[in-house]
């Protein structure tokens, strides 16, 4: 199933919509959803290595977009939707102190939350629910997020062929891998 779900993937890249679905799993994921977009952005370089510049930056603009979202649900609707999401992560106990310490180092928050398997979605809501500055926010989000499709594009556009490779011959474990990370950012939300 894995490696239907690769090859799919793979074959995504190549319809006219997959940018826009990229862009829309970019979005979701900073402010509601889940899922990273490396879930997409890796294997759509991978078939399509000449368009790694243009891919990091649909998915860092996107990804940043999204954050402002998240940052507005924080802000406007912390009480009616952005406390739910919170409370879905099983951090309404922790935020309350959260908060109060959030903003001394909001921006370095953002920055490692974005850059990191760290659920980003919890920061900009935080961002948004603490009131840190909101250029702050923007600009933190964009160096981070930035930083973070376009050193996965350079990789993959420098060692394209090995790493597809690579990731063909250990996709299992290299799945089980990734969501370890990701279930570990979930976990650092609730203990940290």
């Amino acid at each position: 199933m894995l490696r239907r779900l690769y090859d799919w993937t793979m074959g995504l890249a190549e319809k006219p919509y997959a940018i826009w679905a990229l862009a829309l799993v970019a979005f979701a994921e900073s402010s509601f959803f889940a899922v990273p977009p490396d879930v997409m952005l890796i294997p759509m370089i991978l078939a399509a290595r000449q368009r790694a510049w243009f891919l990091a930056g649909v998915c860092t603009f996107a990804s940043v977009l999204g954050g402002t979202f998240g940052y507005w649900i924080g802000a406007g609707l912390y009480d009616t939707l952005g406390a739910r999401i919170i409370d879905f992560y099983g951090l309404s106990e922790q935020f309350a102190e959260f908060r109060t310490r959030f903003n001394e180092q909001g921006a370095w928050a953002v920055l490692f939350a974005g850059i990191t398997p760290f659920p980003y979605k919890v920061i900009t809501i935080t961002s948004g629910a603490t009131g840190l500055d909101f250029w702050l926010f923007t600009i933190s989000s964009i160096v981070a997020r930035g930083l973070r499709f376009y050193v996965v594009a350079a990789l993959l556009w420098k060692f394209g062929a090995p790493i597809k490779a690579f990731i063909e011959r250990w996709l299992g474990p290299l799945t089980i891998l990734f969501f370890i990370l990701l279930l570990g950012g979930f976990w650092a939300v609730k203990h940290v």
